[in-house]
């Protein structure tokens, strides 16, 4: 059956919140998108999707709510179910249009569970629904041997800012803080729903890789490949995955990392697996890819990772197979 992915039209998106380090200029001005280049990048990598066999479903585009064009952070597949996102505020809207669509199209949608957060027992209103964002900071990495239940769901969290601008030595005197998007409390119900399954709390510690997707990224045959920029991770998150992962971890240099390669989507064809990714990779990492069985396809959404801090994967849901 073909992989399904669920983009979201690209008509309206512009940068309104600014809500992460890539949506500002260094003065905090928000960064303005060039619409003809964003449409045009944005339907080669849908027909890209198309030819490497995905179904893909387009989300219609809404006015109010440009941010969207990022489906990634609005849930997490598991099993038969898509369990909606608890997004940030500048996000929290989109609900409303991802669950009926899902729904449309055949899908069961749930809410995340609830966990405990105040003085008293479960189910007498002390559970708490903390921020979380779906897939964007929740992902598997699969095993060598190809066994489901020998994945890891790597659950990625850190400290969540109002966001704000406060002072600093330089020039301009001022900065923006921007903070994460997934608050570390949501992870006992992140492991009830991917039971029996392991989930592995990993800590983000640069903003400009707000969401783990941006800094991770699982590849190959069985997902069993990382890539992995280590300095966007705090140094037990970094420990962890040395361990669990060891020599299937890629490490990226600091440019590819900000070509966001590791924001990349896999794909298995009967050709063998692919690997759709930005274009402005290094052929170094393009080699290092080839060298373990997969063929990097590559494409350009450059408009969306300078405006608004988004790539390949940023710009999907995987909705996993038909």
């Amino acid at each position: 059956m073909p992989q399904t992915v669920l983009l979201g039209h690209p008509r309206y998106f512009r940068i309104v919140a600014g809500a992460n380090p890539h949506t500002r200029d260094r003065w905090g001005r928000r960064r303005v998108v060039k619409r003809d280049r964003m449409l045009w990048q944005w339907e080669r990598f849908r027909q890209t999707l198309v030819d490497l066999g995905v179904r893909v479903l387009v989300l219609p585009p809404s006015v109010d709510h440009p941010g969207a064009v990022f489906p990634a952070n609005a849930g997490l597949r598991v099993g038969d179910t898509v369990y909606l996102s608890r997004p940030s505020p500048a996000r929290a809207g989109e609900r409303a249009l991802f669950r009926p669509f899902l729904e449309r199209h055949g899908y069961r949608v749930e809410e995340l569970p609830p966990v405990p957060g105040g003085p008293g027992p479960p189910g007498t209103g002390h559970e708490e629904h903390p921020q979380w964002e779906g897939e964007a900071d929740t992902f598997p990495v699969g095993d060598p041997s190809g066994d489901p239940a020998r994945a890891v769901y790597l659950f990625t969290h850190g400290r969540l800012e109002r966001p704000r601008w406060t002072p600093r030595w330089g020039w301009p005197p001022y900065r923006r803080v921007y903070g994460f998007r997934t608050d570390a409390r949501a992870l006992p119900a992140i492991q009830r729903v991917t039971a029996p399954r392991e989930v592995m709390p990993l800590a983000l510690m640069d903003e400009r890789y707000y969401h783990g997707d941006t800094c991770l990224g699982a590849f190959g045959p069985r997902r069993e490949w990382l890539l992995a920029y280590w300095p966007a991770l705090a140094p037990e998150a970094q420990r962890r995955l040395t361990d669990r992962f060891g020599e299937r971890i890629v490490p990226l240099t600091a440019d590819d990392a900000a070509a966001f390669a590791a924001n990349a989507f896999p794909v298995d064809t009967p050709r063998g697996p692919r690997l759709v990714i930005a274009r402005q990779i290094s052929a170094a990492l393009a080699a290092t890819i080839r060298a373990r069985g997969v063929e990097p396809v590559f494409v350009d959404v450059s408009e969306f990772t300078v405006t608004g801090g988004g790539s390949v994967k940023c710009l999907l849901l995987n909705l996993g197979d038909s």
